[in-house]
């Protein structure tokens, strides 16, 4: 009985040890993949805090709460079992699901932008869009929706990339790392935009109860700070969601066979890394993206009339056949 337990016992250690060592590699995989995402990530978190701007400091944190499980769903329950499915059975349908939401977000940016340069017209266009969407209950609904909605076509390109970069070939485990690295990369985007929308809080909390006056002048420029701080980071936010747009459909058009946009981006990224050769690869990253950008606020602006003149009112009358509810 006494050896019979013991080799049991060997028995439940040793797959104890294969657990651990497979859990290990889904860790170890997921953070190299993640690791690969970092540059759509960078262009999550800065996009997120735009959404918080204008309420008061009581529902930044539960806006960011929202929106953070909002991102959980998208990655967990819409994008993880599609991407697999894609990828076992209509891997070419990947593509151009990709660059309906780089379009999309390239309407986002050019569509900030109009509104920066010319708010009373981009008032007028947005007026002309209100009647498709949904009825928000309220302005912080209608962020919280519009926050998701971004964080979505973000999300499928961070998965997108996870998905690319993992190494072994079982289903399973691919499962596992990617909801490992899409709940580990959303933790820490939602976690540092909640640490960026509280900064002000911060300062003045330090303002007022340091115990020095390095303290208290350390919390007041803070507070003096954020603001500046949060604008600059609209302005990438704005960037980026343009950029990522622009780089996904220069990419889905270089897998169609139109690679034009790409040797233009690729001749712009070696001609920088020539340039400056002691940081070529930030000078390369820096065309790359800035060519990336230009592609997409044409496509971005172009997407605007369109969205006004031919989605809108296409939606609206579609709307109009659906049975009102009671």
């Amino acid at each position: 009985m006494s050896v019979g337990l013991l080799a049991l016992l060997d028995d439940v250690a040793g797959l104890v040890k294969v657990a651990a060592a497979s859990l290990d590699d889904v860790a170890g995989q997921a953070a190299k993949a993640g690791v690969k995402a970092a540059g759509a990530v960078i262009d999550d978190a800065a996009v997120t805090p735009n959404y918080v701007q204008g309420f008061t400091a009581d529902r930044e944190l539960p806006i960011v709460g929202k929106i953070a499980w909002g991102s959980v769903k998208n990655k967990l329950l819409f994008l993880l079992p599609a991407a697999l499915l894609l990828s076992l059975f209509a891997p070419w349908l990947i593509t151009p699901l990709l660059m309906i939401g780089g379009a999309y977000l390239c309407y986002e940016g050019a569509e900030k932008i109009f509104h920066a340069l010319a708010p009373h017209d981009a008032e007028k266009h947005e007026a002309g869009l209100e009647p498709v969407a949904i009825a928000p209950q309220s302005l912080e609904d209608q962020k919280v929706a519009g926050a998701i909605q971004t964080d979505f076509i973000l999300s499928a390109e961070i998965m997108t990339i996870i998905l690319a970069a993992i190494e072994v070939p079982d289903f399973w485990t691919r499962a596992a790392i990617l909801a490992l690295a899409g709940v580990g990369i959303t933790i820490a985007v939602y976690g540092a935009v909640a640490l960026i929308v509280k900064g002000d809080d911060f300062g003045v909390w330090t303002a007022r109860n340091a115990r020095t006056g390095a303290g208290r002048a350390f919390g007041r420029g803070l507070v003096s700070f954020m603001p500046v701080f949060m604008q600059v980071l609209s302005v990438i936010g704005t960037a980026a969601m343009t950029w990522v747009g622009g780089s996904i459909i220069v990419h889905g058009l270089y897998e169609f066979g139109f690679a034009g946009p790409e040797h233009i981006v690729e001749a712009a990224a070696h001609w920088a890394a020539q340039a400056v050769p002691a940081i070529a690869s930030v000078t390369g990253w820096l065309a790359t993206a800035a060519v990336d950008f230009v592609f997409g606020l044409l496509l971005g602006a172009l997407m605007i009339p369109v969205a006004g003149y031919v989605i809108a009112p296409t939606l609206k009358a579609v709307k109009g056949l659906l049975p009102k509810r009671a």
